[in-house]
């Protein structure tokens, strides 16, 4: 897979669209799409600006994805209370955190 299909695919992943995704990295919608199909290659500018937004900047470039950082603190003990919690306690959690997840979502991309 071309690195212009990786870019696509991690924008994809992040629930951006193109213009979007250009506007958060710093280029035109039209430079975007050129890197997305290969025809241009994106700065190390550009690359920092989607790493921030949090793309997988060395699966885009290598076909390798980054290995996953270890959890802080919070993150940890999160995940503890949620392995003892019983079903509906789990479930709660889960639904607690999609609907917040969601709330990010639709601010970031401004249709709250």
């Amino acid at each position: 897979m071309s690195t212009g299909k990786r870019l696509r695919e991690e924008r994809r992943r992040l629930g951006y669209s193109q213009a979007d995704f250009a506007e958060v990295a710093g280029v035109s919608r039209a430079a975007q799409i050129k890197y997305e199909k290969g025809e241009r290659h994106p700065d190390a500018r550009y690359l920092a600006a989607i790493a921030e937004a949090g793309a997988d900047v060395l699966y885009i470039l290598t076909g390798e994805r980054a290995p996953a950082p270890a959890l802080s603190r919070e993150e940890a003990a999160l995940l503890d209370n949620y392995r003892h919690a019983p079903p509906e306690g789990k479930q709660a959690l889960q639904t607690m955190g999609t609907a917040l997840a969601k709330q990010k979502n639709e601010k970031r991309h401004g249709s709250a």
